[in-house]
């Protein structure tokens, strides 16, 4: 497994996110149903475990190189039925969660990865049973109410009932059923890897110590945080792998999700993450992957590029100098005005309120008259403090980075969700970077120890079953 750095950034921003994040097509509700189709909850995919000098591993099998298939070589195609340990999975449930990622793609899947998709579905369907029936057999039951209550969570992030969130999954293919036992199998592998891994996955002072130490060594030296999409090759497929990688590349670059594409097809040990790896210094990655990234700016994609054992592309999430503060490191504290546009409201009237609110705000000086403007307007106003700049999207922490206090960004927005500004209120700069505290890097430590081990144990699941296809 590729080294990473022990402390990834925060994901989330501690405040209203959702006014923001939306108008840059970070979208929470839709990351809300990717988590939940995905099962991030779960232990994670498997790890890419290559050697860095390019050789395919053999696995300890007697494999000749030159080995010829006899018989049917379609022998293992997709069947859409199987029973697991006596548990049936139907065509029906694998089209369910088909359109579940559907719905987070906003309906668009290319048609040549619809085989594709539905494998790896299937796959994770076989998984997802056998979390259950290991959880069921160590006596632990995820009860009805705690089911009911993670799906109405889901849907209110989508500003929906429950019931109206049932409604919404049945006219697009899905059903409160495929959705609920997703949820199920999520809770019971949480359930039971809290119980029977977590308790005993320690993290020594020592090792805490080791960590810390090397942290300070390698202060001041590089290192980036960057998202990655693995795809597996041998010598005889790396072309058509690198043909697959390319018009994925086509896709990102006309807007596709990065985070979903990972989830669904990267085999990186990274991918239940929406392919962030989080922070890693060069020396940590194959050579090849190292000059890519120093080669890309923040918000930049690379690849194909060819990696031990496969192919990735790369996208360069964030850099920093390690425990070296930078203006991305700031505090800030913020007002912003939100003016909602009525369900109904057209790309005329939309242009007209945009405008007429940009005149208004633009004129604000300080953030003191901000509540004022906002009520002439009939638009919202929510106060923050203490805001990670590097937890904005990338284009606010640019805008931001260059304003003075006191100052307000270009509207930004959507004929969906309205328009909003920012105002800069305050901006705290720290003198350095803060070390992570032994608690957080022991912590990280330990999550770390509790995925490996539970991917050990969804594999022993696996060779262990009895499972038919039909």
């Amino acid at each position: 497994m590729r080294a990473r750095a022990a402390l990834p950034a925060p994901l989330s921003a501690p405040w209203d996110t959702p006014l923001i994040m939306k108008s840059f097509s970070i979208l929470i509700s839709r990351t809300a149903l990717i988590a939940a189709t995905a099962g991030l909850l779960a232990a994670p995919l498997a790890a890419q475990t290559v050697a860095n000098d390019g050789d395919a591993p053999t696995a300890g099998l007697d494999i000749p190189a030159n080995a010829v298939l006899f018989g049917d070589p379609n022998s293992n195609v997709y069947r859409p039925t199987a029973t697991v340990n006596g548990e049936i999975i139907t065509a029906t449930d694998v089209e369910q969660r088909v359109a579940l990622i559907r719905i987070a793609n906003q309906g668009a899947i290319p048609d040549g990865e619809l085989g594709r998709l539905r494998l790896q579905i299937f796959s994770r369907l076989i998984d997802e049973v056998l979390q259950i029936q290991e959880a069921r057999a160590n006596d632990i039951e995820v009860t009805q109410a705690d089911v009911d209550a993670q799906y109405a969570r889901i849907a209110a992030s989508f500003r929906q009932t429950p019931q109206q969130f049932t409604q919404f999954l049945a006219a697009n293919g899905s059903s409160e059923r495929a959705m609920k036992q997703q949820i199920r199998g999520e809770l019971s592998w949480q359930n039971l890897l809290g119980r029977n891994i977590e308790p005993f996955t320690q993290v020594s002072e020592d090792e805490v110590r080791v960590l810390v130490a090397g942290l300070q060594a390698a202060r001041g030296t590089p290192e980036y945080r960057y998202g990655e999409i693995y795809l597996p090759a041998t010598p005889t497929t790396l072309e058509s792998v690198a043909e697959n990688a390319r018009r994925w590349m086509t896709q990102l670059s006309e807007g596709a999700p990065f985070q979903e594409l990972a989830r669904q097809f990267s085999q990186s040990s990274c991918a239940a993450t929406g392919g962030d790896c989080g922070w890693v210094r060069l020396p940590q990655l194959p050579e090849t992957m190292s000059a890519a990234l120093q080669r890309m700016q923040p918000g930049q994609l690379a690849g194909p590029i060819e990696t031990p054992g496969g192919v990735s592309i790369l996208l360069l999430i964030d850099q920093r100098q390690v425990l070296t503060a930078d203006s991305r490191d700031a505090t800030l504290s913020l007002k912003q005005i939100t003016l909602p546009f009525a369900p109904g409201t057209t790309q005329a009237q939309a242009t007209e309120m945009a405008s007429r609110f940009a005149t208004a705000t633009q004129a604000i000086a300080g953030c003191g008259p901000a509540d004022a403007v906002a009520a002439s307007l009939g638009a919202n106003v929510i106060s923050r403090d203490q805001i990670a700049m590097r937890d904005l999207p990338p284009p606010l922490q640019a805008t931001l980075g260059a304003m003075q206090v006191g100052q307000v960004t270009p509207p930004f927005g959507s004929p969906q969700e309205g328009i909003s500004v920012l105002i800069l209120c305050g901006r705290d700069m720290p003198a350095e970077a803060a070390l992570p505290s032994n608690e957080d890097i022991a912590d990280r430590m330990r999550e770390e120890r509790v995925n490996r081990r539970a991917q050990r144990y969804l594999r022993d699941l696996r060779r262990d079953a009895v499972i038919e296809y039909s």
